[in-house]
């Protein structure tokens, strides 16, 4: 129809599709026309919401709006995040509430007790006011009503107003340290750390679960081809000259090794199309391509051909790939490298230069990758011949193999595991010859698959595997996706302050184990082989789970009798000795987990016996799971434990965990923005994950805990000196301070020390604080702040109102000047009252205090000053009603020594009481401040607590390694057309997501079904502490599609 409207509107048809539905990754549908049916799937329609790029012209026609469409219909309420702090606060505000009222009614109660007694005799001098009756009892009730709500205006101070907006300040102060620490700014991309919230900054310290993704998260999501089998053969190993061996790397240093390598490099520069990037180490496999050997040359042309990869030029001519997955990418860009290079893709032919012959290959159709299959074939047709190429997983490919290769099969399943064991990313590649007539009769049926409306997708299942039978096995691929620098060593120390770590993956259950034992994950060093849990129905679920619960008991029973044998108290302050205790923990046990059995185990009967054996282990995996599957698991977490948690992730397959988790942290890397923007923390690279945890999170939780003990301290200090001099003024609501102070007090006296204190308290140096983990172990513990230290310092405060009014009252009782001129008057008692409280609170903020600096010094010591300067000026020149009394107290010795008495009387306990527990029951925190006071006083440098690495267990049994992060639906678009446009295409994404020419898909679209990193040597344990979506089932020949007429939801 082209852009002729007129065509438009004569175009008729008929669309039956599904109901709406929240389902992103599938549409069933058939437009009937010309009496012609044409199937309708996910990549025939555009998600609302959608851009479309250098796309000069479209139609469309709606199919669903408002609330039908499937964005919508995936919406959900956004969960507003608090932390348990805020929880606690909300709790002790409503008790502080009630505590306010019972004052008020005592002093309510007391007032009338009073007035019987006492007032009713005193009318002459406090006569009754005219409203209140003159019945002596009826009088007196009128009076200490009123009173009440006197009380309830005097004493109100004591719920903190003021307390939330300082918690903000701080809490936006605290945000500004994590976007401004260059500890964790990312040179290599030029990134930083960003709080993206204000309001979770204390929770960072009482992490007690981690939810990670892998690829991405703790890989670098950059896959390399490392190694390869063709042929029985084995190539990419570095060999041995003399021996012909492969080289032990172990073996060499650092410097032998990188000269080694270097030797050993490959030289592909003899291709013009060759990458300087790309490494390869065995130079036979590029010898025997070039002497012809046809199955290395087979290998790599499957490799050029069976692919939905998008080739693009650079303005100075440079071929680039564009691909969905960084695994296809490899795997192409390896082919380019050994001579096969794939140059050209239109929606019916894909063009190679196989060793500098240029090859056309005619596409006859794509049969895409998804999650059931886990393989993908093309179906080409070049020189008169039709060949199907398909790659996949071992154990898919294997049973798909022609008869009589029971062989070849056996040392090639010997090279996978091999390669599996080394951490590598596995596929399995193979060919069919197909005649036409036999593609002719599969084609017939697959188009009837592809319009039926009903059981499609199985319908599709069953074509593909019609043809995708009796392959000839030409080889395994071995990619490897590296650990991000430092993964191994932040996992560790994460281990050791008391964090349980889950790692939630599409890995397949080996790769998953694999790269537990790559990041120290699991180690050799625990108790057992970790629990496998992967059974297929309900009871074989539940059985696993009961015999591991079994295990895991006695084991726990051992380990409480050896710790009773063996408890070793510290007696030292030495480094070693604190690295002891922080490392004292339960028994290392892991558990690893099917998603097909995750599904039984989140069931409501099985949920908490799968709970009860995964919080006794210090690891876990769940391998082969769904996005939703991993939001499910959060949400378990935190349903059933009283306990905080993070989720991690670099994708938008993690986006529902981050969102489940009480606090969600996003990394910027190779996926996209998706997390970063669903998070409440973005970081560049996993390891900053260890000081944003055991340093920020600490000093925030720190900071925020002792911020407010101190505040409800001198809270009700100040308060309650009113229900004290209650007792001296006949329960009249009598206030005991000037107004002017009563205003002032929080605002201008004593809110900048506090805030200080919040804001830049630390009592150990970043260093120390990630040199010994186990410091972190306060914050899971709530040892900090909770109701009974709330109880503690409420208790101090009111301790401290009684000295305050009572040794006041006793000094100045009837009290005059050494000539008996001056008596001391409500105003003089009030002024000292208020100087001694200010006194006081300032000392003990001071004391409290380890960490000074200019902006401490300037606010604890300017807010005494300025109390005295203000108060002094204010009442002289606004003519206050306290003019004078400051100044006249502060002129009698008998002011200065009530505020040294009552400043030793408040304090010296205090200061006793922290000397006895430093002295004979110290804390980690004590003792790391000893071990860092005496190092800085020694001048030393640094030292960690080594903790060498374990390497992996060799009694394990390791199948595969397979892995291929993709998703399903490029092939119908390749071969649809839509995508291709004269050599600038609009490049539309899984779920109708579009990218212009310098943009493709990002892998979380897809699905990641195998993500083992490299291996990373973990050298001081101390030092720094201690996909899948399934789309529709995808397969197109050129002619199935109704050009120009896309579908638009």
């Amino acid at each position: 129809m082209g852009e002729d409207e007129s065509s438009l509107s004569q175009f008729s048809g008929h669309i039956i599709c599904e109901a709406p539905n929240n389902n992103l990754a599938k549409f069933e549908g058939t437009l009937t026309w010309n009496h012609m049916k044409y199937s309708l799937d996910n990549e025939k329609i555009l998600l609302r919401g959608a851009v479309l790029r250098n796309t000069p012209w479209c139609y469309g026609l709606v199919l669903f709006a408002g609330k039908d469409t499937k964005l919508m219909q995936n919406s959900g309420k956004t969960k507003f995040k608090r932390t348990s702090i805020d929880r606690l606060l909300n709790f002790i505000i409503l008790g502080i509430v009630l505590f306010l009222l019972c004052m008020c009614l005592f002093c309510t109660i007391s007032c009338g007790f009073w007035e019987t007694w006492i007032g009713l005799y005193f009318q002459k001098y406090l006569p009754w006011d005219n409203v209140v009756p003159k019945d002596p009892t009826l009088g007196a009730a009128v009076i200490s009503l009123l009173v009440f709500f006197s009380y309830a205006i005097v004493l109100n101070t004591v719920v903190p107003i003021s307390l939330y907006v300082s918690v903000e300040v701080i809490r936006l102060f605290l945000s500004k340290l994590i976007d401004w620490d260059k500890e964790m700014y990312y040179e290599k991309t030029r990134t930083h750390a960003k709080s993206r919230t204000t309001t979770l900054n204390e929770e960072l310290g009482q992490i007690q679960y981690i939810f990670s993704d892998k690829t991405g998260t703790l890989t670098q999501n950059i896959m390399t081809f490392n190694k390869c089998s063709i042929n029985s053969k084995v190539y990419g190993d570095i060999l041995d000259e003399k021996t012909g061996e492969p080289v032990d790397v172990d073996e060499y240093s650092f410097h032998g090794l990188v000269q080694l390598m270097h030797t050993k490099r490959v030289d592909f520069s003899q291709n013009s199309f060759y990458e300087p990037s790309f490494q390869f180490y065995d130079s036979s496999l590029l010898e025997e391509i070039k002497g012809g050997n046809q199955e290395c040359q087979l290998f790599f042309r499957v490799l050029a051909l069976c692919h939905t990869v998008m080739p693009d030029y650079s303005s100075e001519g440079r071929l680039e790939y564009q691909a969905q997955s960084p695994d296809e990418n490899a795997l192409v860009s390896a082919a380019r490298n050994f001579g096969f290079v794939f140059t050209e893709r239109t929606s019916r032919t894909i063009t190679i230069k196989a060793l500098g012959e240029t090859e056309v290959h005619e596409l006859l159709c794509i049969l895409d990758f998804n999650n059931v299959r886990k393989r993908m074939s093309v179906i080409l047709r070049h020189e008169g011949k039709i060949r199907l190429y398909c790659k996949g997983a071992d154990n898919v490919i294997f049973e798909r193999l022609k008869p009589g290769q029971e062989g070849i099969m056996e040392e090639t399943q010997d090279h996978l595991n091999k390669f599996a064991s080394e951490g590598l990313r596995t596929l399995v590649l193979g060919v069919k010859d197909l005649t036409q007539e036999l593609f002719d009769e599969w084609k017939t049926e697959h188009h009837k698959a592809a319009v039926s409306l009903e059981n499609r997708d199985e319908k599709l299942d069953e074509v593909y595997d019609m043809i995708e039978k009796d392959l000839h096995l030409v080889g395994a691929t071995a990619i490897e996706d590296k650990l991000q620098d430092g993964v191994s060593q932040t996992i560790a120390n994460l281990e050791m302050a008391g964090i349980k770590i889950w790692v939630l993956t599409g890995d397949k259950q080996e790769t998953a184990i694999n790269i537990g034992y790559s990041c120290n994950l699991l180690s050799s060093e625990m108790e057992e082989e970790p629990y496998i849990v992967d059974g297929t129905t309900h009871q074989a679920v539940e059985e696993q789970l009961l015999i591991h619960r079994r295990s895991i008991e006695q084991h726990l029973t051992k380990f409480k009798s050896v710790k009773n044998r063996d408890d070793i108290s510290m007696r030292t302050f030495s480094d070693g000795s604190i690295a002891e205790s922080l490392g004292e923990r339960g028994p290392d046990l892991a558990l690893v987990v099917n998603g097909h059995s995750l599904v039984y185990a989140l069931q409501p009967d099985l949920e908490l016996l799968f709970l009860g054996v995964a919080e006794h282990c210090t690891a876990v995996i769940c391998c082969r799971v769904t996005p939703l599957q991993k939001a499910l698991v959060v949400e378990l977490v935190k349903k059933h434990k009283d306990a905080v948690t993070l989720a991690i992730g670099d994708g938008a397959n993690d986006v529902s965990m981050i969102k489940a988790a009480d606090i969600g942290v996003g990394i910027s890397g190779q996926e996209g923005m998706q997390a970063v923007l669903a998070s409440d923390y973005s970081i560049a690279q996993f390891r900053y994950l260890e000081r944003l945890l055991l340093v920020h999170g600490r000093w925030s939780y720190y900071r925020m805990c002792k911020f407010l003990r101190y505040f409800f301290y001198k809270n009700f200090a100040f308060t309650l000196c009113h229900f004290w001099y209650a007792f001296f003024c006949g329960f009249s609501a009598q206030n005991v301070y000037d107004e002017f102070f009563l205003s002032t007090y929080n605002m201008l006296y004593t809110a900048a020390p506090v805030v200080m204190l919040g804001a830049l308290e630390q009592d150990l140096t970043p260093t120390t604080a990630l040199r010994y983990p186990g410091l972190y172990q306060p914050g899971l513990q709530h040892l900090w702040f909770s109701r009974k230290v709330f109880a503690t310092y409420a208790i101090h405060g009111l301790i401290t109102s009684l000295a305050l009014i009572g040794v006041t009252m006793g000094a100045y009782h009837d009290k005059t000047d050494e000539l008996g001129k001056v008596l001391s008057d409500h105003y003089l008692f009030g002024s000292v009252v208020a100087s001694v409280l200010v006194i006081v609170v300032t000392a003990q903020v001071a004391l409290d205090t380890q960490y000074w600096t200019i902006w401490n010094h300037l606010t604890i010591w300017g807010s005494l000053a300025f109390y005295f300067a203000l108060t002094l000026c204010y009442n002289w020149f606004f003519k206050g009603i306290y003019v004078g009394s400051l100044l006249t107290a502060m002129s009698d010795h008998t002011f200065w020594f009530v505020v040294l008495l009552t400043t030793v009387i408040l304090i010296l306990p205090v200061v006793a009481w922290r000397f006895f527990n430093v002295d004979v029951r110290p804390t980690l925190a004590d003792k790391a401040r000893l071990v860092q006071r005496s190092n800085r006083l020694k001048k030393k440098g640094e030292s960690g607590i080594p903790r060498p690495f374990s390497g992996r267990r060799s009694r394990r049994s390791v199948r595969s390694g397979y892995a291929f992060s993709h998703s399903e639906g490029f092939g119908r678009l390749i071969t649809s057309g839509r995508i291709i446009n004269n050599g600038s295409a609009t490049h539309v994404l899984g779920n109708g997501q579009t990218r212009g020419k310098n943009g493709y898909g990002g892998r979380k679209q897809g699905t990641s079904y195998g993500e083992p990193g490299g291996k990373t040597t973990l050298q001081d344990k101390s030092s720094l502490g201690v996909n899948h979506k399934s789309s529709p089932d995808a397969i197109n020949y050129h002619h199935q599609d109704v050009p120009g007429v896309p579908m638009i939801e």
